[in-house]
């Protein structure tokens, strides 16, 4: 009997892995407290969903890179999308934090980590590139310098195919 139970829960292991992940179209709240779905704010070829947070240092220095390529690839259909994992307690703090870094693109706010964990993420910042059909195609987690240059790589890679 034990070997007949591991072996189901090696068939459906097997079958989640191998389908692509796909991000649903989740409702969240917006800095200006309108709630907003994911097909509101997609982009038309690609979505880069970074999460992030008002105290989370690597963000701080994440930000300003991503707000740069947003403006970059804004022609060729890549939207940028900011989803803050700030709880209620540093709510008041999204919007001023925001608007410091230069933002421009729509900030989403996942106060309880709804989506964030939806999409597996564990780790701010970490950020999502999807494609049209909603499949996350790229995943990357965590800041350190330079690593912008391998975002826009893989940015650049895509809208090449």
């Amino acid at each position: 009997m034990p070997t007949k139970l591991l072996i189901a829960f090696l068939i459906i292991g097997s079958s989640l892995s191998t389908s692509d992940p796909k991000v649903p179209n989740f409702r969240l709240k917006n800095m200006d407290n309108r709630t907003t779905s994911y097909n509101q704010v997609k982009g038309e070829t690609y979505t880069v969903i970074d999460f992030w947070a008002t105290w989370c240092k690597p963000c701080i220095k994440s930000i300003p890179k991503l707000v740069e390529m947003a403006d970059e690839f804004e022609d060729d259909g890549v939207q940028f999308v900011g989803i803050s994992i700030d709880g209620p307690r540093n709510l008041a703090k999204v919007k001023p934090f925001a608007r410091s870094l230069g933002i421009n693109y729509p900030v989403l706010l996942d106060t309880n980590s709804e989506v964030m964990g939806q999409l597996g993420v564990r780790a701010v910042p970490s950020l999502l590139i999807v494609n049209s059909d909603d499949e996350i195609i790229y995943f990357h987690e965590g800041y350190q310098a330079g690593e912008e240059a391998e975002i826009r790589e893989e940015i650049l890679k895509l809208l090449g195919e």
